[in-house]
């Protein structure tokens, strides 16, 4: 039974700090950008899209879809470092431990 005991309070430790992770993820926020800096997008570390910023030099209503695709590709940019700092997150609580694969954070 002691090990039982020991195995229940570190599945509660891994929890706690699991939350704390999700915690600081969501408070994280990131910035993509394309067109050198013309369109930024702004995310939490929960992938929540928090704010979109156009440089009105690329506003050009004969060419949405060029706007169309620098939005696409900073979403895009961000995404991939909120991804970046999930994965970091994740090593902090794992101790280095790798997810097994298909498993994904945030949750």
């Amino acid at each position: 039974m002691k090990n039982l005991s020991g195995l229940m309070k570190q599945a509660q430790q891994m929890q706690e700090k699991m939350q704390e992770m999700q915690s600081r993820l969501e408070s994280l926020e990131v910035q993509g950008e394309a067109g050198a800096g013309l369109v930024t997008v702004t995310m939490n570390g929960k992938g929540d899209l928090r704010q979109v910023r156009i440089d009105p030099k690329v506003i050009d209503p004969g060419d949405a879809e060029m706007l169309q695709d620098l939005i696409v590709a900073a979403h895009a940019n961000a995404r991939q470092k909120v991804e970046t700092a999930a994965a970091a997150e994740m090593q902090k609580v794992t101790g280095g431990m790798q997810l097994p694969p298909g498993m994904k954070l945030p949750f």
